[in-house]
């Protein structure tokens, strides 16, 4: 099943992070599960100022 996920950097912000608390334990089980490039989210999140925060599990 593929899982479409938002476009909008902000949408895709608040989407990645609520995934990240409620169901993953990282950012790579993330990306697996919803088969996307890991690079590609965090580029995307790049550019509205947010980063990966492996400690927390979260983009800030």
């Amino acid at each position: 099943m593929t899982h479409t996920i938002p476009q909008d950097p902000i949408m895709l912000l608040s989407f990645t992070n609520t995934q990240l608390r409620d169901h993953f334990n990282n950012l790579t089980e993330f990306c697996k599960a919803y088969m996307i490039d890991e690079t590609h989210i965090i580029q995307k999140l790049q550019l509205v100022d947010y980063t990966y925060n492996e400690n927390t599990n979260q983009f800030i």
